[in-house]
């Protein structure tokens, strides 16, 4: 026992400096440091697509003197997806023929006046979605209402109008739309010889392309 007990921490300790010197012969040199070259990345270029231009035409009609006819251009810019401006340059042939029924010579000069008008207007797109084409087409659409400023030329009087409105938007792809407008238009005439405020009613289609 005692010849046991004087050798053990003898066994223990050669143990030990085997097993670090081991460890030593096993662990690495160095260490590898991955070199990894560095890639210029370029990020996609997308169109905004934000300013639109188009063409419509309808029916305006003109409190007093009935619908007819009407056409014009369209400019718009969209601020946001939800926020947009245009601006409008229309016009429309409007006729006294009721009046030439009843009064002789009627109430203007000629059969016709030329109606125009230009004006500015703020929208907001207050609900988009997919409007559905058959079973397997479908389209974005957006409905928006707007209001705005501008100024109406009529049988010789220039009038500054407001306007209310909505429409519907449906886009075909990131270039192409077809728009759908209800106006109201708002100015005063004194063409029957007593000043009133007129709302005359205007309905478009058009075709908008976005760039």
């Amino acid at each position: 026992m005692r010849l046991a007990n004087v050798h053990l921490p003898v066994l223990v300790v050669a143990a030990t400096t085997a097993g670090t010197a081991l460890a030593q012969t096993r662990a690495p040199e160095s260490v590898v440091v991955p070199q990894v070259e560095r890639r210029e990345v370029r990020a996609p270029s997308y169109p905004s697509r934000d300013f639109a231009v188009g063409l419509f035409g309808g029916t305006y009609s003109t409190q007093n003197f009935g619908a007819s006819g009407v056409a014009g251009v369209r400019l718009g810019y969209h601020i946001t997806e939800d926020f947009f401006v245009d601006g409008t340059l229309a016009q429309t042939k409007v006729t006294d023929e009721a009046f030439r029924q009843v009064l002789p010579g009627g109430v203007f000069t000629s059969r016709t006046q030329t109606l125009r008008y230009y004006a500015v207007s703020a929208g907001w797109n207050v609900l988009t979605g997919e409007a559905f084409f058959g079973r397997r087409t479908a389209k974005a659409f957006q409905s928006y209402v707007l209001a705005g400023i501008g100024s109406t030329d009529f049988a010789g009087q220039r009038k500054q109008t407001l306007h209310v409105g909505m429409g519907l938007r449906v886009l075909f792809n990131d270039r192409f739309a077809v728009q759908f407008d209800a106006r109201d238009h708002l100015f005063p005439l004194d063409i029957l010889g007593k000043k009133q405020n007129t709302h005359n009613l205007e309905f478009t289609t058009g075709l908008t392309v976005y760039f």
